[in-house]
């Protein structure tokens, strides 16, 4: 064989190669618009792929078909909490001067709201705090860059998505990783408003909205359904 052959065989294997080495499942520019059709341009595919190159483990382990599960189980909670990628911040204007909680360790920067923003709404000041900690950019004294920057907004909910078991026992990620089915990563993202309540009608109502979301997902990306759906 020669070197240009010899050349162009060992070509054709990276992407197998970095496949094995763990790279992140990535839906495809046309599977992304066709989950969100009506997404608002700030959300754009080209900051969602960056972001998702710089989360290391998510999306990247285990065969191909546990990628794609953890992929449409986190598409499906962000179609949910940012009304399909139309919310670029919280829509009740009423409520944006109500996520401050202020304590010995932090307060709240002065003129600053945390109100809900991102594909994950990201709300409150210590969580602002947090992830901007986490992600090395200070969001406590401007959480309104989580509304400017589309790599930023989508790194936040990647943060939470790993990182944040909220009133959960763990994080959205592990509970996928764990096979504790797509209903414990909503209750990472939002349990004591959603989950444990079989008769509230609202709780069930945002429970089969999630898992709609998450259904259409799952069937774009071919892969089944992690069970439970509901929290």
């Amino acid at each position: 064989m020669n070197r240009v052959r010899l050349l162009t065989a060992l070509l054709s294997l990276l992407p197998l190669l970095a496949h094995a080495a763990g790279s992140a499942f990535l839906p495809s520019r046309a599977q992304f618009d066709a989950l969100f059709p009506e997404r608002i341009a700030f959300y754009s595919y080209e900051g969602f792929v960056e972001a998702v190159r710089q989360t290391p483990g998510f999306a990247d382990a285990g065969s191909d078909v546990e990628r794609r599960q953890e992929m449409a189980a986190f598409l499906g909670q962000i179609a949910h909490e940012s009304d399909q990628l139309r919310a670029q911040r919280e829509y009740k204007r009423a409520n944006w001067d109500k996520y401050c909680r202020a304590d010995a360790r932090l307060a709240c920067a002065p003129g600053q709201q945390y109100y809900g923003r991102g594909p994950i709404q990201l709300s409150w000041n210590y969580q602002y705090k947090a992830a901007g900690d986490f992600l090395g950019i200070d969001l406590w004294s401007d959480p309104d860059r989580v509304a400017r920057d589309s790599t930023v907004a989508w790194r936040t909910a990647l943060w939470y998505w790993m990182t944040q078991p909220g009133e959960s026992k763990q994080t959205s990620h592990a509970a996928i990783r764990s096979g504790a089915g797509f209903g414990a990563t909503t209750r990472a993202i939002n349990g004591p408003l959603e989950c444990d309540k079989p008769t509230d009608p609202d709780a069930k109502r945002k429970n089969a909205r999630r898992a709609d979301f998450y259904k259409h997902a799952s069937d774009l990306l071919g892969v089944p359904l992690l069970h439970p759906l509901g929290c």
